[in-house]
């Protein structure tokens, strides 16, 4: 239904390294973002937000994105006061440059305290279908002093044309500790879509039937968070002959978990989780993505390197292979394959946006595909 996109390294042969936070291996290609080149509905609302304090640029950041033929869809959070947006799209088809990002699907439904509308993305994902799936926590400026607008709630939007066409209250799901983190969407061998949904406070995933409209909580045992803390839960779906895998992991857990897909759609979880195996000592990892098959990309914890594991494989450093030596600056947050069937990149500066020490121009962020490079 879903077919791996060839795995494509774009060879740039340079001589060193560089800490030049804006080198640009494939200008054609590379994109720049940043908070100041948001689009308005015209000028006077921009100045509107600007004096009212609705748009601080330097508070817009993209975490994530998908990509939908020719136009890339970010997730801007709303960590911080001032982000006018919450979801955005920018255009491919032009040569590399400073990208616009303009609200998606549209204007009217990034309004703050409007239930109706989006208040935090903090995840999305892109299906088979070309449905973009859309995990709102409902509580803004969460890095500052966080506002409970709405219950968390995620949504589902037709790529193409911006209509909204499911909405999912995650409030029955909820514990009092819950915090929901990322989201992935799968279909079973019957074409139903489910959502399985990393609730990081509570220790569990979120497995959720779109089309049946019921769902239930995978409680994830103690091995899963021995040794760190409930800190961040990331989740990976490799698609295999055999049938479709969930890994995921605490970013302090030092082991790396698996489920079969299978188990939780039939809602048999108990038992089902795999230890995969354990981390290389003294590390914390980063799951950044798949490939749409059985390879999964990730990173170190505070380093930019990115890395691709084949999960058919034993989950062990010798079969980890590097795909591209990151920079000084710029930490990736996501991996997706996409556009000109390459795999592509979403980077920023994200521990200095956390530190507030972006300074007046706002995060560094950039989008570009993989690059395989060599000294």
């Amino acid at each position: 239904m879903w077919a791996p996109l060839t795995f494509v390294f774009l060879a740039a042969f340079i001589t060193g390294t560089s800490s030049d936070c804006n080198r640009n291996l494939i200008p054609d290609l590379s994109y720049k973002l940043s908070g100041t080149n948001l689009a308005f509905p015209c000028e006077a609302t921009k100045n509107i937000y600007l004096q009212t304090g609705r748009y601080v640029p330097k508070n817009v950041i993209g975490t994530k994105i998908q990509i939908f033929k020719d136009d890339a869809i970010v997730a801007l959070p709303r960590f911080k006061h001032g982000v006018p947006f919450t979801l955005a799209k920018f255009s491919l088809k032009g040569r590399g440059c400073h990208a616009t990002l303009q609200p998606f699907p549209c204007w009217a439904i990034q309004e703050e305290g409007n239930c109706d509308a989006l208040q935090n993305v903090v995840d999305i994902f892109l299906d088979p279908l070309d449905l973009l799936w859309v995990l709102d926590l409902g509580i803004t400026n969460t890095l500052e002093q966080p506002v409970r607008r709405c219950p968390p709630k995620i949504i589902g939007v037709n790529a193409a044309n911006g209509q909204v066409i499911k909405n999912v209250d995650l409030s029955p799901f909820m514990a009092p500790e819950s915090r929901f983190q990322s989201m992935i969407v799968d279909y079973d061998k019957d074409g139903n879509a489910f959502v399985y949904a990393s609730d990081a406070g509570a220790g569990g995933i979120l497995v959720y039937d779109v089309f049946g409209g019921k769902g239930y909580r995978v409680v994830l045992p103690p091995a899963v968070s021995a040794g760190g803390a409930k800190d961040v839960l990331y989740l990976a779906l490799a698609r295999k002959s055999c049938g479709n895998v969930l890994y995921f992991t605490y970013l302090s857990s030092p082991r790396l978990f698996s489920i079969k897909v299978c188990y939780l759609q039939n809602g048999q979880a108990n038992g089902a989780i795999v230890d995969v195996g354990a981390k290389p000592p003294g590390t914390k990892i980063v799951l950044l993505g798949t490939d749409n098959g059985a390879a999964i990309f990730f990173r170190y914890k505070g380093e930019s390197d990115i890395y691709i594991w084949n999960t058919d494989t034993a989950f062990r450093p010798e079969n980890f292979l590097l795909v591209q030596k990151g920079g000084d600056c710029r930490l990736a947050t996501q991996v997706v394959p996409g556009y000109k069937k390459l795999m592509w990149a979403i980077e920023s500066n994200f521990h200095d946006y956390i530190c507030n020490t972006v300074g007046c121009l706002g995060a560094s962020m950039a989008v570009h595909p993989l690059i395989k490079t060599c000294d």
